[in-house]
């Protein structure tokens, strides 16, 4: 398979925050802003790989400044890494309060998702290649953080197994 450069990934959506995408600080919902990113996260994941894909893991969602009502949020996604069936994809959301023209980076994300065929099967993706300085970073601690991942996947494997799944609502 060939390789294909991370900006062939870049994906970038722009949204207003509206009321109703604002909690009683009049800032947006944490929530909201998942959604945003989980969303514009698979859209790059999907074309890097040309096929459908699911969320394996939202490994962090680090909120670094509030977004208030009447700001534009720019969520931008791109593949960082790739595994044989999964793709790493960074994310991260700048602000722009739209009267003053003031910007600042609001949260970032890494997230994994996995290709699937029409059954749910996971199939190969094309390897991954940065460009940029920013890529080229990304890339090269991918590793670590895929490290992290896989640790604190084989502790939840661990941890399910004392849960008590008997309570019903």
């Amino acid at each position: 398979m060939k390789a294909k450069p991370s900006a062939a990934s870049r994906t970038i959506q722009t949204s207003l925050v509206l009321p109703s995408d604002t909690n009683q600080h009049g800032t947006i919902f944490g929530g909201t802003m998942m959604s945003y990113i989980d969303e514009v996260a698979a859209i790059a994941a999907m074309k890097h790989c040309r096929t459908t894909v699911v969320t394996a893991s939202i490994d962090s969602i680090d909120f670094l400044s509030p977004v208030k009502m009447g700001h534009s949020l720019c969520i931008e996604a791109f593949v960082t890494a790739t595994g044989t069936t999964s793709m790493e994809v960074f994310v991260k959301i700048i602000s722009e309060d739209l009267q003053t023209g003031e910007r600042q980076l609001t949260a970032t994300s890494f997230l994994t998702f996995v290709a699937v065929d029409e059954r749910g099967r996971p199939v190969p993706v094309p390897p991954v290649y940065p460009q940029s300085t920013e890529e080229q970073e990304l890339f090269q601690s991918a590793s670590e953080r895929r490290r992290m991942r896989e640790a604190r996947r084989a502790n939840s494997k661990r941890m399910i197994d004392h849960l008590d799944l008997t309570h019903r609502s």
